[in-house]
Parts: structure tokens; C-alpha cells; sequence
């Protein structure tokens, strides 16, 4: 009974469902650190008490931490992003820019005279390399920017 709370923030993840994802979602995305009445008023919960409910599970949690009069995303919970300010993007979001990149090239500088086999190859296998970046940066951008 004793190691129940450590338990629970070693599994921090199980808190993160429903509302308690939206708020968890909504501080780890804002630049300026918001307070209980700043994530109310975002997501338009209710009233302050649930906003103040579900960041103390995430502050009982160890997803966040108090800070300058608000708070922050103490731990990373979402995969495969990247976070620049406020501005937060699946990591796969860089593969699809670099391989349309490469499909550009191929077809405007590295396009040769007489089209052979493997550079319809590469055409190819550009296409279906973006297709799965392109694929998996919208699946994660879902699980990110979803209310």
C-alpha cells in the first residue's frame, strides 16, 4: 500500500485520459506558463475547481510543476515531437519536408535525359518514403492538437 504513489508516478501515463489529456496538452503547449483560470478559460471547462482537479493530477502525477505563477510540462509524454516556443510538431513532419525535397530535385535537377529504370526506382521509393512520413506525422499530429 505503501509503494501505491510511487507506482503511480512511475506509470504517469494512466492519468492522461479524457480531460486530465486535453489540460496536460493545452500547458505542454503554451509558451508563458497558464494558471488554473487560463486553462478554463482555453479549454472552456466549467469552472476553475475542474481545471484545478485535473492539474493536481498531473502535478500528483509528476507531468507538471508549478512555475512563474502557472505551470509547465515537466516530462515529454507525446512521442516523436519537436518544440520550438509555442509552436510543437510530430518529428515525422521533418522527414516528409525531406523527402519531397528529394522528390523535387528528381524530378527538376537530377532528372536525366532518357528516364531508365532506376531513376523511376527512386522515384518510387521517394514516394512511398513520403507517403509513411507524410502518414505517421498526421497520425501523431491527431494524438497532439485532438480536443
Amino acid at each position: 500500500m505503501g509503494s501505491e504513489p510511487q507506482a503511480r508516478k512511475e506509470n504517469s501515463s494512466f492519468a492522461l485520459t479524457g480531460t486530465t489529456l486535453r489540460v496536460y496538452r493545452y500547458i505542454f503547449t503554451r509558451s508563458e506558463p497558464p494558471g488554473i483560470h487560463d486553462v478554463q478559460r482555453g479549454l472552456e471547462l466549467s469552472s476553475a475547481s475542474v481545471a484545478e482537479y485535473h492539474i493536481k493530477k498531473l502535478l500528483d502525477n509528476g507531468l507538471i510543476r508549478e512555475s512563474d505563477g502557472g505551470y509547465v510540462a515537466d516530462k515529454v509524454v507525446f512521442e516523436n515531437i519537436v518544440k520550438f516556443g509555442r509552436w510543437v510538431f510530430p518529428f515525422q513532419w521533418a522527414y516528409s519536408v525531406f523527402f519531397a525535397t528529394c522528390f523535387v530535385l528528381l524530378l527538376t535537377i537530377m532528372k536525366p535525359a532518357a528516364v531508365n529504370a532506376s531513376y523511376l526506382f527512386s522515384i518510387v521509393i521517394d514516394l512511398i518514403a513520403l507517403g509513411f512520413s507524410a502518414y505517421e506525422g498526421v497520425r501523431v499530429a491527431k494524438l497532439i492538437f485532438r480536443n
